[in-house]
């Protein structure tokens, strides 16, 4: 899987179309990704302790990689690739050829 935490995606299919957002949490066994403020679910909590809360709260549910593009610095979306430089594997943009 290409995309790592922090970077920064747009999602490009299904309900949240459009919202552009940072990745919190990858999982990569299922090729999943947890983008912030996108794709929120409501959930039934549990209280806790006395300092939680219960009830119903609104968590980001996971998006599929094939549904997320990466963003890059002039905002445009775009693939990633690998390419070797100095002996070292990096990820670069497929459309501007800068590296992330």
């Amino acid at each position: 899987m290409r995309l790592k935490k922090d970077d920064t995606v747009k999602i490009i299919a299904g309900k949240d179309k459009g919202v552009t957002g940072k990745i919190v949490k990858v999982d990569t066994e299922n090729e999943r990704v947890y983008v912030q403020g996108a794709n929120m679910v409501s959930k039934a909590m549990k209280k806790r302790n006395q300092q939680d809360q219960g009830g119903i709260a609104k968590i980001e549910a996971s998006v599929h990689v094939s549904n997320v593009a990466l963003v890059t610095k002039n905002g445009a979306t775009t693939r990633l690739g690998y390419k070797i430089e100095n002996g070292k594997k990096v990820r670069y943009a497929k459309k501007t050829g800068e590296t992330v």
